[in-house]
């Protein structure tokens, strides 16, 4: 294709970053799709699927400053490969005990599976400041733009194949034979991260600042860049009120009446329309990203929840939910290019570490804040209320924050 760059996919440590990252996803994606399955087939409950998302997001938002502390002065590389090693130790827990293999009753594997979620919490709030570490290192600087479209690309593809294949496989085999693929998959990426030899050097035990220090260095940067704080609370904001994900096993049974293929391509939806779009976006990168795209694509992906909370057939339901995740997309490239740009080098973990902080609490609370509305507004009121919800945050931060408004970074 006339003008599109490859260039990057050139570079092996780029490729072995991007393949763990959609191997890791591919498992945590296929894993979520199982345990939303189970535990609604389990409960019948909108809210005990909220609480997944509150399960796993407790022990995330509490370790993430001192995660990013630790990248900071350690190995980014090791901690990612021992991070994905706990993750794949506990999918093979979940194939032993959810997958049927231990004979426990309902109780016994509700308490094993949120026991899980809790434990991908803990290993979740180090492995998005190791991968925003070692980018830069692997990447320079010009071709960031285009690093963080194909690594949503890569990204959005696992969020397609995960709950895809293992709705399928889940359907057809059962949630024995669904666990053996997310175990699969966890495994992969375990090896590819072993295989890449790009690493930030960790500091001599002399030159690492006492833990509160360099915590409260993290936050006094970013309280002075405001710019990166308010890219990272408009996102946070917007998918708090606007996520649907953690509904749609409730959406697929009540409103469309489909089984657990049904519910996969539900879930890979927002992934397709998202891939498409980051796939454009890598070979023609963004030479200037601003303020006012980010805002423009947030309020898109407002107005596509709303529509698909009107949804009542499962074509519909796809479309609006594809055109949602394209937007997310261009949003995800934004404010990833402009977090590598305005961060320097010292501070990428802390910094990545407080925005896995804003993310696993727009994605995971949201999760709660999800299931708790269905439950006391019912389904559909609750999905339009948050559309409009991510709508009049856009509103505020664009009335309120002028200069927000007016920040523009050179991204090629």
């Amino acid at each position: 294709m006339k003008g599109y760059d490859t260039s990057l996919l050139k570079n092996r440590d780029f490729r072995l970053l991007v393949l763990t990252r959609m191997c890791a996803m591919t498992a945590m994606q296929a894993q979520a799709v199982i345990v939303g399955w189970q535990v609604y087939s389990l409960t019948g409950s909108e809210w005990m699927l909220g609480l997944t998302g509150l399960t796993e997001a407790i022990p995330a938002i509490l370790c993430a400053f001192y995660a990013g502390h630790i990248v900071d002065v350690s190995s980014p590389r090791k901690i990612y490969r021992l991070c994905l090693s706990a993750l794949f130790l506990n999918s093979l827990m979940l194939l032993v005990t959810a997958g049927g293999f231990v004979a426990l009753d309902t109780t016994h594997v509700l308490i094993v599976i949120y026991c899980a979620i809790f434990i991908s919490g803990l290993a979740r709030s180090f492995i998005m400041p190791c991968a925003f570490a070692l980018l830069p290192r692997i990447v320079p600087k010009d071709k960031i733009s285009s690093a963080y479209s194909w690594q949503t690309a890569a990204f959005q593809t696992a969020v397609i194949g995960g709950p895809t294949v293992a709705g399928v496989i889940y359907a057809f085999g059962g949630p024995a034979a669904a666990w053996v693929f997310a175990v699969a998959m966890m495994g992969c990426a375990v090896v590819s991260i072993t295989l890449l030899h790009t690493d930030v050097s960790a500091k001599a035990k002399s030159d690492r600042p006492p833990v509160a220090k360099s915590i409260k260095e993290g936050w006094a940067f970013l309280l002075e860049n405001r710019s990166l704080l308010s890219v990272m609370s408009l996102d946070m904001l917007a998918v708090l009120f606007g996520g649907v994900v953690v509904i749609l096993p409730a959406f697929a049974d009540q409103i469309l009446q489909i089984g657990p293929i049904g519910l996969g391509l539900l879930r890979a939806a927002p992934a397709f329309g998202a891939v498409l779009t980051a796939l454009y976006f890598a070979g023609r990168p963004l030479k200037q990203v601003t303020a006012a795209q980010l805002l423009f694509v947030v309020a898109g992906f407002g107005v596509s929840m709303i529509a698909f909370g009107l949804s009542s057939h499962l074509l519909t339901a796809i479309l609006f939910l594809a055109l949602g995740g394209a937007f997310d997309s261009v949003s995800m490239v934004i404010r990833g290019t402009l977090m590598q740009i305005l961060t320097p080098e010292h501070m990428r973990g802390r910094v990545s570490a407080v925005n896995s902080m804003f993310i696993i609490s727009s994605n995971e609370i949201g999760a709660f804040e999800s299931g708790t509305a269905a439950t006391l507004f019912g389904l559909v009121p609750s999905i339009i209320l948050g559309g409009v919800g991510t709508l009049v945050v856009v509103g505020a931060v664009t009335a309120l924050s002028p200069k927000f408004r007016a920040l523009r970074v050179d991204a090629g």
